[in-house]
C-alpha cells in the first residue's frame, strides 16, 4: 500500500527529530560522564562551554520540532482535522490517542525548557539548578520522542 502524503511528511518529521535525539543523548551521556558539579558551572571551560551548548541546542531544537511539526504531523497522518485545534488541543488529542502520555506534562516540559533557554539568573547556582531540571525534562522528552517512533511502528 502506497504511503498518503500525510505520512510520508510524519515519517520525514520524524527522522528530523529522531536526529536532534540521537545527538541530545549523546550530550546527556557525555555530561554524565564529566559530571558538571555547581563549583564547575561558575567556571566553565571551552569543552564544557561546547558542551552545554550541544545540549542546550538539541533540547530546544527537538521540543520545537516535536510541538510545531511532529505533533500535527502524527494528527493528520491519523486523519485528524488539526485546523480548528489549539496547541494545548492538539497536545490533549494525542494523549487520547495513546501518542503523547500527559498533554499536562508536555506543558510543564516546554515551561522547564523556557526557564532554561530564556532566563539567565546571575547566580550559578540557579543557573546549574536550571541545568539540573532541563536535564531531568530533556530525558522525559527523549522518552516521549521514543513513544512516537512506537505509535509510528505500530500505524505501519
Amino acid at each position: 500500500m502506497k504511503p498518503t502524503p500525510e505520512q510520508l511528511a510524519l515519517q520525514h518529521t520524524l527522522t528530523v527529530c529522531q536526529g536532534h535525539a540521537d545527538a541530545l543523548q549523546d550530550a546527556l551521556q557525555d555530561m554524565q560522564l564529566r559530571s558538571i558539579s555547581a563549583d564547575d558551572y561558575s567556571h566553565l571551560n571551552k569543552a564544557d562551554r561546547r558542551l552545554l551548548d550541544q545540549f542546550a541546542y538539541r533540547y530546544t531544537r527537538l521540543q520545537d520540532d516535536m510541538g510545531a511539526r511532529l505533533v500535527p504531523a502524527a494528527l493528520k497522518a491519523q486523519g485528524e482535522d488539526i485546523a480548528p485545534l489549539s496547541a494545548f488541543d492538539r497536545f490533549a488529542r494525542l494523549e487520547q490517542l495513546g501518542w503523547l502520555p500527559s498533554a499536562d506534562e508536555w506543558l510543564t516540559l516546554r515551561q522547564v525548557r523556557n526557564a532554561f533557554a530564556h532566563d539567565y539568573p546571575d547566580s550559578p547556582t540557579e543557573r546549574f539548578d536550571r541545568l539540573q531540571a532541563a536535564t531531568e525534562a530533556a530525558k522525559r522528552l527523549l522518552a516521549v520522542m521514543a513513544q512516537f517512533l512506537l505509535k509510528t511502528q505500530e500505524k505501519g
